[in-house]
C-alpha cells in the first residue's frame, strides 16, 4: 500500500462508481489464472494491508485502454456511468470476439460500492461473466450483489503480512455466504507467515466450506517470489492436512509483465 491512512470512497451516485481504470489483460492470480479478463478496478477500501501493491485512493478521472491490451490509456471523468462501461466493453468485444473469459470486479474493495453494483452487475453480467476480488470482510454487501456472481475469490488476510489483526470471525461469516458460488480462498503468505496462522485459516476452511478451493500466494517484492519453493510446498502440507485443495500460486502477471 502507498500511505497509511484507510480510504472509504462510496459511490457518488448510486448508480455511479468511482473507477481507478480498467483494462484487458490475463488474470494472474487465482482459480482463473491465465483467463483473459476485463478489469474494472474501484476506489475506496477498508483495510489497510501492508503488502498492497495496487493505487486505490479516489482520483477526478480514471485510465481507460483504448482498446483491449494496448496498454495505452485515456482519461475519463469520475464518477463512471454503467452505460459508459457496457458501450466501450462491446465494442471491445466486437474487436477481439471469443479473446475474453470474464470480467474482474476489483479495488481497493469493491464491495464498498454494492448499492451500485446492484445496478451495474445486471447489465455487466450480460456482456461476460463476473467474478468478484474481495478482502472478504463485507458479508452483507456480498450478500446483495450475489445473484450476479459467478466466481468469488476472498483474501483471507493474515496479520504477519497485513499489519492489522486477521479479521478470523469476518472470514468465517463471508466465506459461509461466498461458498454458494464458485468460490476461492486467496492466502498472501510471506517469511513472516506462522504455522499458527495457516493452521487456524485451514480449520475455518474445513468448518465452512471444505469444498473451496485455497490458493497459497506468496508475496511478490521486485518481480520475485519472496518465499522459497521449499516452505511453500511445507505450508502447503500443512493445510492439506485439514483435507483441504490447497494449490501454490505465485502472480503470473508479474513474471509476464502485464498488467
Amino acid at each position: 500500500m502507498y500511505g497509511s491512512q484507510i480510504t472509504l470512497v462510496r459511490a457518488t451516485h448510486v448508480t455511479k462508481l468511482p473507477l481507478i481504470e480498467m483494462f484487458s489483460s490475463v488474470q494472474g492470480e487465482g482459480p482463473l489464472v491465465g483467463r483473459r479478463q476485463i478489469f474494472l478496478r474501484l476506489a475506496g477500501c477498508n483495510l489497510t494491508c501492508n503488502y498492497c501493491d495496487t493505487p486505490f485512493a479516489p482520483t477526478a478521472s480514471c485510465n481507460v485502454e483504448t482498446s483491449p491490451g494496448s496498454e495505452t490509456f485515456v482519461l475519463w471523468d469520475n464518477p463512471i456511468d454503467a452505460q459508459q462501461i457496457v458501450d466501450c466493453v462491446q465494442g471491445w468485444l466486437a474487436e477481439l470476439p471469443h479473446a475474453h473469459h470474464s470480467f474482474s470486479i476489483t479495488g481497493g474493495e469493491p464491495l464498498l460500492h454494492s448499492d451500485a453494483l446492484k445496478q451495474w452487475l445486471p447489465k455487466l453480467s450480460q456482456l461476460l461473466p463476473l467474478q468478484l476480488e474481495t478482502n472478504g470482510t463485507l458479508t452483507e454487501s456480498l450478500r446483495s450483489v450475489l445473484p450476479w456472481l459467478r466466481w468469488v475469490v476472498m483474501d483471507f488476510k493474515l496479520e504477519s503480512q497485513t499489519g492489522e489483526p486477521t479479521p478470523w470471525n469476518e472470514h468465517r461469516q463471508f466465506l459461509q455466504l461466498a461458498a454458494q458460488v464458485n468460490c476461492c480462498v486467496k492466502i498472501v503468505v510471506g517469511t513472516k507467515t506462522t504455522i499458527e496462522e495457516l493452521q487456524r485459516a485451514a480449520d475455518i476452511v474445513a468448518d465452512v466450506a471444505r469444498h473451496v478451493p485455497v490458493v497459497l500466494q506468496p508475496r511478490t517484492i521486485d518481480n520475485r517470489c519472496s518465499v522459497s519453493g521449499a516452505q511453500l510446498i511445507a505450508w502447503q502440507g500443512v493445510l492439506s492436512r485439514a483435507g483441504l485443495d490447497v494449490r501454490v500460486l505465485p502472480q503470473t502477471h508479474c513474471y509476464l509483465a502485464v498488467l
